[in-house]
């Protein structure tokens, strides 16, 4: 399995998502790109296969030959940090101190109020809620919303960001993305350039709004049990059959 940034470029006929930022910034930060740039170290230096054989007499796989982990961290696109930032975090996780460089353009975390989230109560006892600061607003074309969620697939993150869905096409200044340090305690710094929110872009017309739960019929129990067979006993199953291109 490749890393994939092998997708074709969109072409100047497709909708596009655009980051706008003030003039004085452009060019100073890092910008949003691709998600699929922002592989994390644990995934980039896995090798494919273990060197064993499955429970199936198959190559041992490792989680750099699963497609759907590769396919969601290609999935929309990532705001990164725009300036270095330490944090030190005391023993109660809740009076952390934050620093950047003097001469950064803006505060580039703020504080929520721990009772917008109901902190100190359950699960919020020890957390004292964060945003990051996004300089970046987000356009899109009309009819399309964009989901905002912390980083798939990257447990090496420090932090929690909330999940928020944006009008977007709607919504004419920037957002910023809520967060909780879920890191240990100690002083850290996150580098400009971390990324810090995964933003997809979702058309609101193709929205799935109805749903049943039904025991399977004998066909379908049939067809999946084939299914399940082809999975774990045929090599690139999914890649040749089952995966559609993103």
């Amino acid at each position: 399995m490749s890393e994939r940034p092998t997708d074709d470029e969109p072409t100047d006929t497709e909708p596009a998502i655009e980051f706008l930022c003030d003039p004085a910034l452009h060019g100073t930060i890092p910008e949003p790109d691709r998600a699929i740039r922002h592989l994390p170290d644990w995934f980039r230096n896995l090798e494919r296969e273990m060197g064993m054989l499955d429970a199936h007499g198959m190559p041992g796989l490792t989680a750099k030959a699963c497609l759907p982990m590769t396919d969601a961290f290609a999935l929309g696109y990532v705001v990164p940090l725009p300036y270095d930032v330490m944090f030190v975090v005391p023993e109660d996780r809740v009076s952390i101190q934050l620093g950047w460089a003097p001469d950064a353009a803006f505060q580039p975390i703020e504080q929520h109020h721990p009772g917008q989230i109901g902190a100190p109560a359950p699960p919020f006892e020890q957390v004292m809620p964060l945003k990051f600061v996004n300089p970046w607003r987000i356009k899109v074309p009309e009819g399309y919303s964009v989901l905002f969620t912390q980083p798939f697939n990257h447990p090496e993150l420090p932090f929690t960001c909330f999940t928020g869905l944006v009008d977007c096409d709607r919504f004419d200044t920037t957002i910023n993305f809520p967060f909780a340090w879920t890191g240990p305690a100690g002083e850290h710094v996150l580098p400009a350039g971390t990324p810090i929110a995964q933003l997809t872009p979702i058309r609101r017309d193709t929205l799935v709004k109805r749903h049943a739960a039904r025991a399977s019929t004998e066909e379908e129990l049939t067809e999946q049990e084939a299914a399940k067979q082809r999975k774990y006993h045929e090599e690139s199953t999914y890649r040749r059959d089952w995966r559609a291109k993103k």
